[in-house]
């Protein structure tokens, strides 16, 4: 099906103008504040290199064993900050989540999560080596030394096989063999091991000994990233719940293995949400109060009303099928940057694949009346199809043009020429996509064959 409309003339209107200006503003203050966060940190990685080299002297240097001893404290002391950078991105921060949207601070979390683990099994190595020289010993013998007689060496043992742990069932073709149930499961760990690893650092830590103010500084560090967990992943999120009060009103099936869950709450119009954007969704049942997923939201809020539609794809998800009305729904959100805030100009196509449509649906409805929305939607089959008609009938409200491209992989091709015929002002759209990643990578390259520059391609991936 096609819907086709003549181009409006976008910039006669004084709506289009402010929206466009408001929605320029947005994207300034969110590059501001990735600017400054990113300076923050920069200034905190220079620190804590000062702060490790600052206490080495030439006198210690060169006692045996000197050498080996300060490369292992620098190591250790940019490997724990470097953790602490990591644990601050998957924070939930609202005004860094809605700037630069969690599937980039994700990227950046993984990007950096192997070097501090490196780090800091250099540091083990390093400083048995220089200890070992030093009391001229051998290496196995000073490393039980080490945990058997030093305070809290033992402790700092766990914490890093805890981050190995955490570290392997991170590698992606681990990732992929494993549930999410249980990749999130072990991520806590994380947590733990931090735990287990900071009286370690302050008790035998020579930055430390005699220097209370150094200590008071690191300690500072420690527990404003403490804070950002406590404060935006679980104290916002618990009071957000409290506050709006979600229960489950109706499960309803839109698709073969795709359900709708419908909660009701109160003051909903509070939440601030942008279409496109999602939510971790905490079901207090018995099978599915444990942890949260994240789930885009189908639809922007219709006070009292909110709806999220889920394929049924893990354990999680399946069990939505099965909720009872009534249930109570904790929820942390909303979260992203796939919003219509971060479009360039007003023309946009929107594309989703599978289950991926319903993030376009709701980011489709919050566009401003004046955008002009182009759609493809893809799926194997018609019956796949999900939320067809409230698409349908939302792109006919605005006169909007949307392709279904309904088939096999083999037989629906979507390359750059196919793109440019679809829509030929492609070039000129800001283009949003969201389904499996497989084909989200493939499209993606298209668009860019198809000459849609990196700033205009707009994506949001959920599978961390």
């Amino acid at each position: 099906m096609t819907l086709e409309r003549a181009q409006p003339p976008l910039a006669a209107d004084p709506r289009a103008v402010a929206a466009r200006a408001l929605a320029h503003g947005r994207r300034s203050r969110g590059e501001r504040l990735l600017n400054a966060a990113a300076i923050v940190a920069g200034l905190g990685f220079g620190a804590t290199i000062g702060l490790a080299v600052s206490t080495e002297s030439w006198r210690a240097l060169s006692a045996p064993g000197g050498w080996n001893t300060a490369i292992g404290r620098i190591a250790g002391f940019v490997g724990a900050y470097l953790m602490l950078v990591m644990v601050v991105l998957m924070a939930r921060i609202p005004s860094l989540e809605r700037a630069v949207g969690q599937d980039r601070l994700a990227r950046w979390h993984r990007r950096i999560g192997g070097w501090p683990i490196a780090l800091i099994a250099a540091h083990g190595v390093f400083i048995t080596f220089g200890y070992a020289e030093s009391a001229q010993t051998g290496f196995l013998h000073q490393a039980w030394t080490l945990i058997d007689h030093y305070p809290d060496v033992l402790a700092a043992s766990a914490s890093f096989g805890l981050l190995l742990l955490v570290g392997i069932i991170s590698v992606r073709q681990v990732r992929r063999r494993v549930r999410y149930e249980t990749w999130w499961v072990t991520h806590l760990y994380v947590y733990l091991a931090l735990a287990l690893a900071f009286p370690h650092q302050i008790k035998t830590g020579a930055a430390f000994l005699g220097h209370p103010l150094t200590q008071l500084v690191w300690e500072a560090v420690w527990a404003a990233a403490a804070a950002c967990v406590l404060v935006f992943r679980i104290g916002l999120p618990l009071w957000r719940s409290a506050y709006h009060q979600l229960r489950v009103v109706e499960v309803r099936t839109e698709a073969p293995g795709v359900v709708s869950v419908i909660c009701r709450g109160r003051r909903l119009d509070r939440l601030q949400v942008s279409g496109g954007q999602f939510f971790r969704w905490r079901f207090i049942d018995p099978e599915l109060w444990w942890h949260a997923n994240p789930y885009s939201l189908s639809a922007l809020p219709f006070p009292p009303f909110l709806r999220l539609t889920v394929r049924e794809l893990g354990d999680q998800s399946r069990a939505l099928a099965r909720l009872k009305p009534g249930t109570f729904v904790m929820i942390e959100g909303p979260y992203g940057a796939f919003t219509a805030e971060q479009r360039n100009g007003d023309r946009v196509l929107l594309v989703g694949a599978g289950v991926g449509v319903t993030p376009i649906r709701a980011l489709l409805e919050g566009l401003p009346a004046h955008v002009d929305a182009s759609v493809i939607v893809r799926s194997s089959t018609r019956d796949e199809l999900v939320l067809h008609d409230e698409l349908t009938q939302l792109v006919e409200a605005r006169s909007g043009r949307l392709f279904e491209l309904i088939g096999p992989r083999s037989r629906v091709r979507i390359g750059s020429k196919e793109l440019r015929k679809l829509v030929p002002d492609i070039s000129r759209r800001d283009v949003y996509v969201c389904g499996p990643d497989g084909f989200a990578d493939r499209f993606i390259a298209a668009v860019k064959h198809a000459g849609v520059p990196d700033s205009r391609i707009h994506r949001e991936a959920f599978a961390f």
